[in-house]
């Protein structure tokens, strides 16, 4: 005993040595251990890439609207991109912002980045200058990689928004037509040099990539995943789904999510061989095109998605026979639509319960039903450590409602560059407080019955509430704001912003558009607007959303 709380003690002094620093690294007992069993294999992203291509070279790796990528193309083609970057100046360590859309391009990039040892940034597309821009400053980073124009929106111009307030972006690449003083992604590889191959490769210990927080408490953190935490992180989804060389994965959520990514998404199919589809939208009539089309067996959707694909299959003439699993995840299915999933689609329904920081619960295809259908799954690894706690942090038995903290060989110990709110994220003992209040069933599956943070869930996007009410009281109108999440059957939670103004007039339509103008993403917009005469108060003088919620209730009763 006393042995061991020595160790615990001295692996905590070094992670609070590391918590300064911009990355908090594992202990080196656990990193050793996650080795020793096979877990980290020691390989980074590009190796992997040259590995698949040796074995599976011409077999199909992605496709989308306009363009089909084997193996061997796709190693080909980012290793050219990557003597490109070279040529511009990009060096290992440099991080770059990717804003791109469900497409081949994102992916060349992506394993383009990996070769050199440069740190891409998962921006979501939704994403604009007030989002943008805080990465950029925060990150440092020196050039940022969107397309042209999509879904009717012109990067080009939010790119030079972004550029005049982050000194540290030198390039934008347009996937696409560029803008003035932007270059072209096509242009890239007219510049490629013999040095890029001389350049140091990184290590399999090396940060591969940023992903971000759902932004509890403001703007969006950054998540640091290496090379190593991340592979296993893609592998273990894929046994836990059962993926192999057989399989065709769709993705119609935003490639850049950790979801469509790596759970087992677009790196876990094609670490097994398999063919990856592209589709810029999720609409269904679209995505069953896809399905019919290239044989897709696996997609993912978000619970708002659901009812849509639902109602789609009921009159479509595509066949899906071929389609085998589909997961949800983002956010809790309501329990009646699981079953309706499997009868409707002839498939396995596969409940995903994530975070970008790391730890992944999946239902596995042959649980029995009630688990699939009542719970968001189990730990993907055996590995993966939880704690389930209640207010005084003691452990909750099983069946008890209480906060999830968890710790593993792909959970992150520390957000980058966040000292201070790393001292509070995690225990003594290195476990990441998620803010997740679940249920612990003693097969190990978890029920995730709430949450212990300001943030709402609306359709798997990420709101911080705090965030908004800043906005909204920059309004020369709004004396106060309160921001809450309400349940919603088809979004899993609307967004209701309580809002005092000078006036009384202040309408939805003129904070949309104030909101708008200061360059926030639109999926934060509040879905409800209630104008009031003054916020209800606690008596510490807080705004009271309790008091708020249920004048809300009371009112829908009133109807």
């Amino acid at each position: 005993m006393e042995r061991r709380k020595a160790r615990e003690n001295e692996e905590f002094k070094n992670m609070t040595e590391a918590i300064a620093e911009d990355i908090v690294p594992w202990p080196e007992g656990f990193a050793r251990r996650y080795r020793e069993n096979g877990l980290w294999q020691g390989r980074t992203f590009d190796q992997r890439l040259l590995d698949w291509a040796e074995k599976w070279g011409p077999r199909l790796a992605l496709v989308d609207d306009n363009r089909r990528l084997t193996y061997r193309e796709l190693a080909e083609q980012a290793h050219r991109l990557a003597a490109g970057l070279h040529a511009l100046g990009l060096r290992k360590g440099d991080h770059v912002i990717l804003q791109l859309p469900n497409a081949v391009e994102f992916m060349v990039i992506w394993f383009a980045c990996q070769r050199i040892g440069v740190i891409p940034i998962h921006a979501m597309p939704g994403h604009r200058r007030n989002e943008v821009g805080n990465l950029s400053r925060l990150s440092d980073a020196v050039a940022y990689f969107i397309p042209d124009r999509h879904g009717r929106f012109d990067y080009r111009s939010l790119a030079e928004d972004v550029k005049e307030s982050a000194d540290s972006l030198r390039h934008i690449v347009v996937a696409g037509e560029a803008g003035p003083g932007q270059l072209a992604l096509a242009a890239l590889e007219e510049r490629a040099d013999a040095a890029s191959n001389a350049t140091e490769p990184p290590e399999p210990s090396d940060i591969a990539l940023l992903l971000l927080s759902g932004g509890t408490t403001g703007l969006p953190k950054l998540i640091p995943r290496t090379h190593d935490d991340y592979a296993y992180n893609a592998h273990a989804s894929a046994v836990a789904s059962g993926i192999s060389g057989d399989d065709v994965y769709l993705a119609v959520l935003p490639i850049g999510f950790n979801f469509t990514f790596c759970c087992p998404g677009v790196l876990g199919t094609l670490a097994n061989g398999g063919k990856v589809v592209l589709s810029e939208s999720p609409d269904p009539a679209t995505a069953f095109r896809w399905i019919q089309r290239e044989g897709v067996t696996v997609t993912s959707l978000s619970p708002p998605l659901v009812p849509l694909w639902l109602s789609e299959a009921e009159y479509t003439d595509c066949d899906l026979s071929s389609l085998r699993l589909l997961q949800v995840g983002g956010a809790r299915l309501a329990d009646e639509l699981a079953p309706q999933i499997e009868t409707v689609f002839n498939a396995r329904v596969q409940q995903v319960f994530g975070m970008a920081e790391g730890l992944v619960a999946m239902t596995r295809p042959d649980d029995p039903a009630e688990l699939r259908y009542t719970t968001q799954g189990r730990p993907i690894s055996p590995y993966d450590e939880v704690r389930i706690v209640d207010e005084d942090g003691e452990p909750s038995a099983d069946g008890v409602e209480g906060e999830l903290y968890t710790r593993g060989p792909y959970t992150l110990r520390g957000y980058y560059r966040a000292p201070e709110y790393n001292a509070i994220a995690f225990t003594h003992d290195g476990y990441y407080r998620t803010g997740d209040i679940v249920q612990r069933f003693p097969s190990g599956h978890l029920a995730v019955v709430g949450r212990t943070k300001e943030q709402i869930n609306r359709g798997g996007e990420k709101i911080a509430t705090r965030e908004v009410e800043d906005h909204l009281l920059a309004h020369p109108e709004v004396e106060g704001a309160a921001v809450l999440g309400i349940a919603d059957r088809r979004r899993g939670e609307r967004s209701v912003a309580f809002v005092a103004t000078r006036s009384g007039r202040l309408t939805a339509a003129d904070l949309a558009a104030f909101l708008r103008e200061r360059g926030l993403a639109a999926y934060k917009f509040p879905d409800q607007v209630e104008v009031v005469d003054s916020l209800p108060l606690t008596t510490v003088g807080k705004v009271d959303k309790n008091a708020l919620r249920e004048s809300l209730r009371e009112n829908r009763e009133q109807v």
